[in-house]
């Protein structure tokens, strides 16, 4: 197997974008990742886009013929182009699925992308549930809402986590997002805004929820013996994992530990054959502030039932122990599903080429991205180290 690098990254800007469409949004994060790696379309091997549900949201299927398409992909040599599904987490599996095509020595030059057009849907609540179990939780009434808020209520009876500390971390990724261009709400909040806020399921509220998005994201991998031909700055992956889970909460030996998180994060850590302590930035799927709370312990960074007092410290900030979420996370930067896993990556990347502005964290060599499909059903993570 060869070492894989990333040699390009893209992004557009996440949020209600309702004067760009589904196919331009993906183009935009595509050419700037293409430009970022300095090489042309003749070069590219493969593509993986990362999409959840196109079908539902903007009435399109057949997604990788549409991108390879609207990329001009076609005409530069009829690139194979591969639509990835995981729910929220197709993002971080076309990262895998491309890192794992160079690895293999199959392909050279791959393109991983994710987008997501949300903002269209007449009811995206719905839209989302599909990723839960529907026959056992959909038709219940259960959403995804709901579900994190059963995971929120079972952790705070078992561990001594306070409404207030919960918010911090909403307060957090808000005030990471200030400083992140792309970011949808650039604007920072505090504890009370949090808990004033609009009660969506019990206890979350409406500044626990990430947002409907729109937004696209790529990112460029070639061999890493390679990569300096086209940059001079390229990200080494050192380390990809994936697991699954039970669809549905009830078949979970632990609704407030996300066991797949905890197997993709031993396995990527074992892979890598590093420490917890070597990471300098993770991106977690925050999808609810829970979310985040559960993956700083289920990936071994804290304890668990210590998450609590992990943000009240304000460790999760940048300057702190671990920074979590530089972006502003899926709370504050949006959470387009498809495109998230993507994001991430190049959050990731970015700090680790220095090149994160206001928020970048000094000196930073290791970083780790987790990817959440559903309710943890299944889980991607990757690791990067700077060249």
């Amino acid at each position: 197997m060869r070492d894989v690098a990333v040699i390009g990254v893209g992004c557009t800007q996440f949020g209600e974008r309702w004067d760009t469409s589904f196919r331009e949004l993906f183009v935009e994060a595509g050419t700037l990742a293409i430009e970022d790696a300095g090489i042309g379309g003749e070069s590219i091997d493969a593509l993986y886009v990362g999409n959840m549900s196109a079908g539902r949201f903007v009435e399109q299927e057949h997604i990788g013929a549409l991108i390879a398409d609207y990329a001009g992909l076609t005409r530069a040599g009829h690139v194979p182009a591969t639509r990835v599904e995981a729910a929220c987490a197709s993002g971080g599996l076309a990262f895998r699925q491309a890192v794992l095509a160079v690895a293999s020595g199959m392909e050279d030059i791959v393109v991983a992308a994710g987008v997501e057009k949300m903002t269209d849907a007449g009811d995206s609540t719905d839209v989302l549930a599909a990723a839960a179990d529907r026959e056992w939780e959909g038709f219940a009434g259960a959403t995804f809402p709901g579900l994190y808020a059963m995971i929120a209520t079972d952790y705070m009876h078992r561990y001594p986590l306070t409404r207030e500390q919960l918010a911090m971390v909403a307060v957090k990724n808000h005030f990471h997002g200030s400083m992140n261009p792309l970011a949808q709400f650039q604007n920072e909040i505090r504890i009370e805004t949090v808990l004033r806020s609009t009660l969506v399921a019990d206890p979350l509220r409406l500044f626990d929820c990430s947002p409907v998005s729109d937004g696209s994201a790529a990112v460029v991998v070639a061999p890493l013996e390679r990569a300096r031909e086209f940059c001079d700055t390229p990200v080494t992956v050192i380390g990809t994992a994936q697991a699954s889970d039970t669809i549905a909460l009830h078949d979970r030996r632990d609704i407030s530990t996300l066991d797949a998180s905890v197997a993709a994060g031993n396995r990527v850590f074992e892979r890598a054959r590093i420490e917890r302590r070597d990471i300098d930035l993770v991106e977690v799927h925050d999808c609810f502030t829970i979310a985040e709370i559960c993956a700083v312990e289920d990936l071994g960074f804290v304890k668990k039932g210590e998450a609590g007092r992990f943000y009240e410290e304000g460790q999760a900030y940048i300057g702190g122990e671990l920074p979590v979420n530089t972006s502003g996370g899926l709370k504050a930067c949006g959470h387009p599903v498809g495109a998230t896993g993507i994001k991430q990556v190049y959050e990731v990347v970015t700090q680790l080429r220095g090149e994160a502005g206001r928020r970048q964290v000094d000196g930073a060599e290791i970083g780790m991205t987790q990817n959440v499909g559903g309710s943890g059903a299944t889980v991607v993570c990757h690791l990067f180290r700077r060249t």
